[in-house]
C-alpha cells in the first residue's frame, strides 16, 4: 500500500514526464512552479536549454537547429495537465490527513535524474491586494536566469 510520500513523488514524476514531453527531452533543467491558495490552482514551467533559460513559450530561442511546438494548445495542454496534477496533490493531502503546499517549486536537473523540491504552508498572495501567482512565477524565472 502507498503512502503519501510515494503518492507525492508519483504526481511529481508525472508532472516533469508532461514537461519533458512538452520539451520534446531536450531540456537541461526544468523549473516547475505549483500554487494552492483557497480555491485557486496555479500551475507553470520554465526550462533551461543549451544554457538559456526560457519559458514555455520562448523555447524556441534556445535553439537553432529544430522548432519546439508552442502553440497556445499546446501550452493550454501542459498548463491543464498540470493543474490536474496539483488538484491530485490537493485530493492526497486530504485523504491523508496532510496540509496542503500554498507553493511549492521543484527544480528537475536532466542529466543527473534529480529532481529537488521546496515546499511553502504559509498563504503568499492571497492577503496581498498586488500580488498574483504570476509575480512569484515570474520573480523565481529572474532569479534562476540571472
Amino acid at each position: 500500500m502507498k503512502n503519501f510520500e510515494d503518492h507525492l513523488a508519483d504526481m511529481q514524476t508525472d508532472m516533469v514526464a508532461v514537461c519533458m514531453e512538452y520539451v520534446n527531452d531536450r531540456a537541461d533543467d526544468i523549473y516547475i512552479y505549483c500554487s494552492y491558495e483557497p480555491e485557486m490552482y496555479a500551475f507553470d514551467v520554465f526550462f533551461r536549454i543549451n544554457g538559456k533559460t526560457v519559458r514555455k513559450n520562448k523555447l524556441n530561442d534556445a535553439v537553432s537547429n529544430e522548432q519546439f511546438d508552442v502553440s497556445l494548445d499546446r501550452q493550454r495542454a501542459l498548463l491543464r495537465i498540470g493543474n490536474e496534477n496539483l488538484k491530485q496533490i490537493h485530493a492526497k493531502c486530504k485523504e491523508f490527513g496532510r496540509d496542503m503546499p500554498t507553493k511549492i517549486k521543484l527544480h528537475y536537473d536532466v542529466k543527473k535524474n534529480k529532481l529537488e523540491g521546496s515546499y511553502n504552508y504559509e498563504l503568499v498572495y492571497s492577503n496581498n491586494k498586488e500580488l498574483l501567482p504570476d509575480h512569484i512565477f515570474d520573480a523565481w524565472f529572474n532569479e534562476v536566469k540571472s
